[in-house]
């Protein structure tokens, strides 16, 4: 039998009894082969009849120790013939022990079952490596094997802890309908060829952290059960999550895209973290889960993140082209139908933004999200961001049970969340009122709270946005925000912030119909008793005309005078009567509308009238302003 072209060796012997066959001056250690046992000789150096004694001495599920040993095809075949148990056909091995060995060849291990640990941490793989339907009972470890020609795990099954950290799959790797009981380690393996993890079972944790793939690589179907780790990854080529579950966290933190079109659709229990991860060409993202976090994402070219149930945070995020974030309202699909939705179930389908500060909102697009929960502070060209389709904001609550009936000075509008952290901040009434405070949790330090100018330039900003978009009526909830925010600033003069007050009060600033319609009625009607008490004469004065006629040059000289209007006398109910009830309404509906009604009128009913006519006008138009905003499109 031909020998088995030994394995590379450093002047540094290994631990174990080694082979030493080949050693030269400048090899001293030669084979690196640990010994069968009582030869001095590995497996492949071993002369025909020990190598055959050694092969008959072995049994089913016997441990075997060939570290460092060199391989062809045909000694592994009969290896593993020699371990093959007649009730299944197929090889059963113990303890095995393969690390540094050299597999210059294929190596045939399908159908194995590894009843004990199975090592091959070192191992090289010239030729393909097959694994097919291999059954690994305890840990297995392949950390720092190579893989030249290909890698192929279809239907093999870990049960204990499998590990791949470091490993090199040169020629590509297959692990279709694979499934890994516990922990799954691939950190930093690196992956050349093309990949396939399809409908893959991973009960445990799955660590591809800083593994690399620079082929395609595909995941389609795999399920997580455990929180699966792709920290750091880099996907040279595309690389496909088809219909991937994960019941946990799915973490891509610091992971490069640098060619994938479609990201998912996946369905996670608990977060999608892409913090930190590139994306460096036109991508989709598709997912439902808990949350998705975006923190310090970089997205170097147009993206799309169509989402369900998902709290977004996209604080920090680099947007060099317009990226869109939407709400999914159907299930994505999957090969055959609809993905199952089972570990959100208990959870509303639509998506909650959660941050953008930090984020430069000129690319960003938002289409039916709720931004009822969204910190805008910290943003920048907030006045470019658009904001599309039924997009909610938070808005003030109903407040206590006396406020409900007062609706034209409490009614319901937009607001921003900073708004309601500020105002619950402010005391401990608005809080219990329903203003919500700021979220905190104990793992995180509490968020600051911008001051009132700042509020008002994310308010002015923001409908700047909504007006662009012809979203008038949020536009005008908006700018009522920002004159709250105004007047309650502290820095402001005191006459701005009394004018203010008197605004607010007098309409809601202009937006307000009911209030500026109170105030008219109420205006109308100070004016109208304050006529009909003292303002109108208790009769129309009638002119008097006097004179004198001389015979003498028939001259005739006649003076005309109209008498001062007498004011009213007598009890207050005597004075209120039709007749005068009209007159006073004739005066203050024309004081409504600017004009002069031409009645008489005492000095006190001239000044009232005066009065009227001035701030009356100014309420109407204020009420009309106030329709306005709530109509314009």
């Amino acid at each position: 039998m031909t020998s088995a072209t030994p394995a590379p060796s450093s002047t540094t012997p290994p631990g174990w009894p080694h082979c030493a066959h080949g050693a030269t001056a400048e090899d001293p250690v030669g084979c690196r082969g640990r010994r069968i046992p009582d030869r001095t000789a590995c497996l492949a150096h071993a002369a025909e009849p020990d190598r055959a004694a050694y092969l008959t001495a072995l049994a089913p599920g016997a441990d075997v120790d060939h570290r460092g040993t060199p391989f062809t095809t045909e000694l592994l075949d009969r290896l593993l013939d020699a371990l093959r148990d007649p009730a299944t056909g197929h090889p059963r091995l113990g303890t095995a022990r393969f690390d540094g060995a050299a597999f210059t060849s294929e190596a045939r291990f399908s159908r194995a079952a590894f009843t004990g640990d199975a090592w091959f941490v070192g191992t090289s793989f010239v030729g393909v490596a097959s694994f097919g339907g291999a059954t690994f009972t305890s840990e297995a470890r392949f950390g720092g094997a190579s893989f030249t020609r290909g890698a192929r795990f279809v239907g093999a099954s870990f049960a204990g802890v499998a590990r791949f950290g470091g490993a090199s799959f040169t020629g590509g790797a297959t692990f279709l309908g694979g499934s890994f009981a516990s922990v799954a380690w691939f950190g930093g393996a690196s992956f050349t060829g093309v990949v396939l993890f399809d409908d893959v079972s991973f009960s445990g944790v799955a660590w591809f952290d800083r593994a690399s793939f620079t082929s395609d690589a595909s995941f389609d179907a795999a399920s997580f059960t455990g929180t699966a780790w792709f920290g750091g990854a880099s996907f040279t080529h595309d690389v496909s999550f088809d219909a991937v579950t994960f019941m946990r966290d799915a973490q891509f933190r610091a992971a490069r895209f640098e060619a994938t079109a479609r990201l998912g659709p996946l369905i996670c229990g608990g977060r999608v973290v892409l913090d930190r991860a590139v994306f460096g060409e036109p991508v989709t993202v598709e997912a439902a889960a808990h949350a998705v976090t975006c923190d310090r994402t970089r997205w170097a070219s147009t993206a799309t993140l169509w989402l369900r149930h998902a709290e977004l945070d996209l604080s920090d995020a680099v947007l060099e082209f317009p990226l869109t974030v939407t709400a999914r309202r159907t299930p994505f699909p999957s090969l055959v139908d609809l993905l199952p939705e089972t570990p959100l179930a208990d959870r509303d389908p639509g998506v909650r933004l959660i941050s953008v500060d930090g984020v430069d909102a000129a690319h960003l697009v938002l289409h039916d999200i709720d931004l009822s929960l969204c910190r805008f502070a910290g943003a920048i060209h907030l006045d470019q961001l658009r904001v599309d389709g039924w997009c909610t904001f938070a808005t003030t609550p109903n407040g206590f049970r006396w406020r409900r009936f007062l609706r034209m000075w409490w009614s319901t509008r937009s607001t921003l969340a900073e708004e309601h952290h500020w105002r619950s901040q402010r005391s401990h009434r608005a809080a219990a009122s329903g203003w919500t405070g700021l979220p905190h949790e104990d793992d995180t330090p509490p968020l600051e709270l911008p001051a009132l100018p700042a509020l008002a330039a994310l308010y002015r900003q923001l409908r700047k946005s909504l007006e662009d978009g012809k979203n008038e009526p949020d536009a005008a909830d908006f700018y009522y925000g920002e004159m709250e925010m105004r007047r309650h600033a502290a820095k402001r003069f005191r006459g701005e912030r009394a004018l203010l007050t008197l605004y607010w009060a007098l309409s809601g600033y202009g937006l307000r119909v009911g209030r500026a319609l109170a105030w008219l009625l109420g205006a109308m009607t100070v004016t109208l008793l304050a006529l009909l008490l003292w303002g109108l004469p208790v009769d129309d004065p009638k002119p008097t005309t006097t004179g004198r006629q001389v015979a003498v040059g028939q001259e005739v000289t006649l003076t005309t005078d109209t008498p001062d209007p007498v004011n009213p006398t007598g009890s207050c109910s005597e004075r209120v009567t039709t007749e005068r009830f009209e007159k006073g309404l004739r005066v203050v509906i024309n004081s409504v509308v600017f004009r002069s009604s031409g009645q008489d009128l005492t000095t006190v009913g001239t000044y009232t009238e005066m009065f009227s006519r001035l701030a009356e006008p100014v309420l109407l138009g204020l009420a009309v302003l106030a329709i306005r905003s709530r109509v314009k499109r």
